[in-house]
């Protein structure tokens, strides 16, 4: 998209590029297997067949960050993990978006006050798009973080800024 993006001047009407970029960028999510915790169950509990993520386009976890455009960091990230997800967040083909799902990966859970070793929040690394609440959350909870994501990606445009 790097062609096409910023050339437009913002009041030329580019909605039915807007639109078919859009729809097939939320229809096609690809979430890169990064389960760090006890977060990371209920993160494989939604790819599983009784909540079925594939049918929000974002069944196919990938193994590497050159395939996937969305981290799902589910779980506590320490100090020493912080630089190899930065790493990884990097790789990552643009446009990339971040879901910090639980209470550890936003604010760092019961480890706030005490652990030296936690980061308090994942948005200290790689900026997040969707915060998902909970210890650990449900699935249904993610699933309303890809839809919340999917509304997200559906407002972007590609005129100039």
């Amino acid at each position: 998209m790097a062609l096409i993006e910023g050339i437009f001047e913002p009041g030329l009407v580019v909605t039915t590029v807007d639109w078919v970029l859009n729809w097939s960028r939320k229809r096609s999510i690809f979430p890169m297997t990064f389960g760090i915790a006890c977060c990371a169950i209920e993160m494989i509990a939604t790819g599983a067949a009784r909540f079925d993520i594939d049918r929000f386009g974002s069944g196919a976890f990938r193994a590497t960050p050159r395939q996937a455009d969305l981290m799902i960091v589910a779980g506590t990230v320490t100090f020493k993990m912080a630089e190899r997800l930065r790493r990884l967040w990097e790789q990552m083909a643009e446009p990339r978006y971040v879901i910090a799902m639980g209470a550890c990966a936003i604010s760092g859970g019961p480890y706030h006050v005490h652990g030296y070793h936690v980061v308090k929040g994942v948005d200290q690394v790689v900026p997040v798009d969707v915060y998902v609440p909970g210890c650990p959350p449900r699935p249904e909870a993610l699933l309303e973080g890809i839809m919340r994501l999917q509304d997200k990606i559906s407002t972007h445009t590609i005129a100039k800024r």
